[in-house]
């Protein structure tokens, strides 16, 4: 009998037009305008941190930053840069730390930089990524942070401790890779809890970002939810949600409220399985290699679908034709078939392996991407894309119903943007739950973590509108910080 799996669009579909975001040129002639209107700002820029807040007035996400980031160090081939910079053009003051998230597959380093190292100028977020067993090329790049961080501005004066560059890490990797890092930098480095850092980064990108938050579809592939306004007592709540964070494996975790959360499941079947899996069959070397073939692939010459048993839709209990009834289903029998051909003297069915090929051509095969002779990698991919991303959309479904959470946000560096995983991901949660529950993406989703502990460091609420606790030290010197223009 056909498993009940959300039918995705099952063959290659070309991109939807997305909505125009404001270039950069765009965004900085308005907020210069704005500017002089805006709240109120120090008199003078507040160099060392534990008096400083981060200023996200007119923050909004630069679409064409720069292939590489602004500092010297690192190899092309070491890390990726997200070409999605956040830009704070009215932060002025010194960033004395920066932040990563080091989980098993990738490590997601943030940090701030000034523009064009002027003051006036404001700066920007910066947003890398390494594969974790490259650890020593972060490390490296982390090194060369400090170096020119101690160049621009020194070291702190005589009673003015926390001047120096501090590390804020999360992830498995703070605690595995903590010695290391320490002794290779020689700084403090302050180790987060995940699943708080998480929390916190989210709902910085909820209420902070712009065009941060989007929903999904092959119809309208990036429909920006617009940001919660505390000014208005009828703006809605952005709790309760369930936060369904995507790594190797995979988190869910039910937030009633700032720092209110619990981690109320998961599944083992994350992006560290596709990642194995598809490194095995395809060959694949790195994930976005494996995302990028998957974009070609046709998922139908391995699934089975409801259609191949049936002939036609099972419309009594709702199932498409298009429906997968199980994943890799046709493998097998495809696989028999061509080795019975072979077995006669008529080769394999595509026409992939001829007669006459030697022993020791099919084990060099073999070593590059399994016994993958009838099928393109391609659509391997596609499959087991598939099949990852339905198993957690149905889980994700189960737990929202579960707790009763209407709006179910996906984080975390499985998703890296791609359509198909987004799709697949929004249609299952629209199937699910016959259309009554509502699945959310972010255009950073794989920094929530490292976001979140690059804004623990002190004072506390860093990086929130109208955010000075009291006590903070701060008096007067700041009216209203990070409101919007």
């Amino acid at each position: 009998m056909a498993s009940q799996q959300p039918p995705p669009s099952q063959h290659n579909t070309t991109p939807s037009q997305q909505p125009h975001i404001n270039t950069a040129d765009d965004e900085r002639g308005r907020l210069a305008s704005d500017a002089a209107s805006s709240a109120t700002t120090p008199s003078d820029p507040i160099k060392y941190p534990g008096t400083v807040l981060i200023n996200v007035q007119g923050a909004f996400i630069e679409v064409e930053t720069p292939e590489l980031p602004r500092t010297p160090g690192g190899t092309v081939h070491d890390y990726h840069h997200d070409t999605s910079d956040i830009v704070l053009p009215n932060h002025k003051a010194v960033v004395s730390h920066i932040a990563v998230d080091i989980g098993g597959s990738l490590a997601k380093l943030v940090y701030f930089s000034h523009e064009h190292k002027s003051l006036e100028a404001g700066g920007r977020l910066n947003f890398l990524k390494f594969e974790t067993d490259k650890i020593d090329s972060c490390i490296d790049f982390m090194r060369q942070l400090k170096l020119r961080h101690e160049q621009l501005n020194g070291h702190p004066p005589p009673g003015r401790p926390g001047g120096e560059l501090c590390i804020m890490a999360t992830g498995g990797g703070a605690f595995k890779f903590y010695d290391r890092i320490k002794d290779a930098l020689g700084v403090e480095v302050l180790r987060e809890d995940e699943m708080e850092c998480l929390i916190i980064g989210l709902d910085f990108f909820i209420n902070e970002i712009p065009n941060e938050v989007f929903t999904y579809s092959e119809e309208s592939p990036m429909s920006f939810r617009p940001r919660p306004d505390p000014a208005d007592p009828l703006s809605p709540s952005i709790y309760p949600y369930l936060l369904v964070n995507i790594g190797s494996g995979v988190s869910m975790i039910k937030v009633l409220g700032p720092r209110n959360f619990t981690r109320v499941g998961g599944t083992s079947l994350g992006g560290g399985t596709l990642w194995g899996l598809l490194s095995l069959l395809t060959g694949a070397r790195n994930f976005d290699e494996m995302l990028k073939s998957a974009e070609s692939g046709d998922n139908t010459a391995v699934d089975m679908l409801v259609g191949d048993i049936y002939g036609s839709g099972y419309g009594k209990i709702g199932l498409k034709s298009s429906t997968i009834a199980s994943s890799f289903g046709k493998v097998y029998r495809m696989k028999r078939e061509a080795e019975r051909e072979a077995e006669d003297g008529g080769g394999l069915a595509n026409g992939d392996r001829k007669h006459g090929r030697s022993g020791d051509e099919e084990e060099d095969h073999g070593k590059d991407g399994g016994d993958t002779r009838t099928f393109k990698a391609e659509d391997i991919s596609r499959s087991l894309l598939y099949a990852v991303s339905n198993n957690i959309g149905q889980i994700a479904y189960l737990h929202a119903e579960k707790h009763g959470l209407e709006h179910i946000y996906f984080g975390g560096s499985f998703i890296g943007g791609h359509r198909q995983t987004m799709n697949t991901l929004s249609y299952a949660i629209k199937f699910w739950s016959k259309g009554e529950k509502q699945a959310y993406f972010l255009r950073h989703e794989g920094y929530l973590g490292s976001v979140g502990a690059f804004l623990k460091r002190q004072p506390p609420n860093w990086g929130r509108r109208n955010s000075l606790d009291a006590g903070a030290g701060m008096g007067n010197v700041l009216e209203r910080i990070g409101s919007r223009t």
